[in-house]
């Protein structure tokens, strides 16, 4: 048994090995730089077209979406680059003042023809076009090269099917969800025991931590979104993207809230030191409800990654059921801390202001407000398409393809995600 156990986890490291994205951009550029090369040498009258190479191995990324954009900028910036050089050959040719001359009609061309971080490549063409002696041929001969590192680039995504990084954010994702849920468990332990305000702001600090944690899932989401857009492995890819990226945003919601929540029960542990802030029974209950609230974020991140309709329905009754026992808990917390209020006037605001918090970290892990949230963000995202894709909408609406027959197809009933 053990020798099967390790086996099947030297397995599992090689598969996710090969999922990583250093290898697999590594493998692909550079299977795709050589095959590139080698047809250059046939295709191309330079001796050594490293230009073909050079540009699948700047074309060729992770994902098929972002080899595309990538593919036709750097094309766009290698001809762009090689038509100011040949216009500069046939007036000036080569000194140090119509070099300086080359740069900055080059970089003031890039951006015109908006190439985006290919701006230097414009200019880089430009000078190696202009330093040669046969200026035309050079010249096509860089367009050629262009042209197969471009294509080649392309090619190894459509035949080697780029991963789709879904699973990858569903981790990050899920990671961050458990790290929320790891911070309010504490939060609400320090409360039930009496929490000393350098306790307090040590909580406050590690709320504010989190930040850095929305941005590296923010990443991974992206990446995600790119792996998704003309995959032809990937059907209904809208759809996937905007469970994903809402789910996000609700818990980054929910990470902003709870830094505010931080923030309260540090302020009100202050004003009440040496004494405890809460009574015990007070603190007892927002023990309970943040670890039930914990509970739930949870429950929310499973549901947002879940891909299997009965999967998402089974997560969707657990967090709508966590989340029925936690309002309740709320219901009870709210009695106990308008006592506490009423004792002390004088600091009403704080534990209302905890009370607020609580009740918007609920509000926003909702069902039926992610369904609104959902249903408002489809629509968003089919008018914008609508807006920069005008004729193929047309289309659709004379083929009869509307959004709820589309939404039918993706299986989305405004219950499941």
């Amino acid at each position: 048994m053990r020798e099967v156990r390790e086996w099947t986890a030297r397995a599992e490291r090689i598969v996710r090995k090969r999922r990583d994205p250093v290898v697999v951009q590594t493998l692909r550029s550079a299977t795709a730089a050589t095959i590139a090369y080698v047809i250059a040498l046939r295709l191309s009258p330079e001796p050594a077209p490293l230009t073909a190479p050079l540009t699948a191995l700047l074309v060729v990324q992770v994902t098929l979406y972002a080899t595309i954009t990538n593919g036709f900028r750097r094309v766009n910036a290698v001809v762009t680059g090689v038509l100011v050089a040949i216009a500069f050959s046939l007036l000036v040719g080569l000194t140090w003042w119509s070099l300086a001359l080359l740069l900055v009609a080059s970089l003031a061309v890039g951006r015109l023809v908006r190439v985006e971080e290919y701006v230097p490549e414009v200019a880089i063409s430009a000078m190696l076009v202009l330093g040669v002696t046969t200026v035309g041929d050079t010249a096509w001969a860089r367009v050629v090269e262009t042209l197969i590192g471009a294509s080649v680039g392309l090619a190894c995504n459509l035949l080697l099917a780029p991963p789709v990084w879904v699973e990858e954010a569903g981790e990050s994702i899920e990671g961050l969800s458990r790290r929320l849920r790891q911070l309010m468990l504490r939060m609400g332990e320090e409360a039930a025991g009496g929490t000393p305000v350098d306790r307090a702001e040590s909580q406050l600090h590690e709320a504010r931590r989190l930040d850095h944690d929305i941005v590296e899932v923010d990443a991974a989401l992206r990446q995600a979104e790119d792996s998704l857009r003309l995959n032809p492995r990937v059907q209904d890819s809208v759809l996937h993207r905007v469970v994903l990226r809402t789910g996000l945003d609700t818990l980054e919601i929910c990470t902003v809230v709870l830094r505010v929540l931080a923030r309260s029960l540090t302020d009100l542990a202050k004003e009440r030191e040496p004494e405890p802030p809460f009574e015990a029974e007070t603190g007892a209950a927002l023990a309970q409800l943040l670890s039930e609230i914990a509970d739930a974020v949870v429950s929310f991140a499973v549901l947002v990654t879940t891909h299997l309709s009965a999967s998402a329905e089974s997560a969707e009754e657990r967090l709508a059921a966590e989340l029925r026992t936690a309002a309740g808990t709320r219901d009870k917390l709210a009695l106990l801390l308008r006592e506490e209020a009423e004792r002390d006037p004088r600091l009403w605001q704080l534990p209302g202001a905890i009370l607020t918090e609580v009740n918007r970290i609920l509000d926003e892990l909702d069902t039926e407000h992610r369904t609104r949230r959902l249903f408002e963000e489809l629509d968003r995202v089919s008018r914008e398409q609508r807006a920069r894709m005008p004729r193929l909408t047309r289309l659709r609406e004379r083929l009869g393809v509307t959004e709820q027959m589309w939404r039918n197809r993706a299986g989305f009933d405004g219950r499941s995600r």
